[in-house]
């Protein structure tokens, strides 16, 4: 029987491959949100939240970006998505279902194609 002799290498990425799968878990404890086994898949650590900015930054910041992009008006309108505009009388039921009863088989294949993908 042979040993095995424990190189300085193996021993090195043994150490690297250690510290590499257990950085994430150490950089999640010191976050705001931590993983759970829950429904939400998370919980919230509030004290565990640190910013290097002010209320003060923050709001200026958010006053400049909305000058800048001319605010959020047009988020909270009604025009935001653009209404679409319809092209003529619309069809009723009864005529959509007649057209895909009398749909021929090529058709009925071509539609089926542009669904799938």
């Amino acid at each position: 029987m042979s040993q095995r002799r424990l190189t300085w290498s193996s021993l090195i990425a043994a150490a690297a491959a250690t510290a590499a799968l257990g950085m994430p878990g150490m950089a999640a404890a010191s976050g705001y949100w931590h993983p759970a086994n829950n429904e939400a898949g998370f919980t919230t650590h509030p004290d565990h939240f640190k910013s290097s900015k002010t209320r003060a930054e923050v709001r200026a910041e958010t006053e400049a970006a909305m000058r800048q992009q001319g605010g959020l008006s047009r988020f909270n309108s009604n025009s935001y998505p653009a209404p679409v505009q319809a092209n003529g009388p619309g069809k009723t039921r009864q005529q959509v279902i007649d057209e895909l009863v009398n749909e021929t088989p090529a058709a009925r294949a071509e539609r089926e194609s542009m669904l799938r993908n």
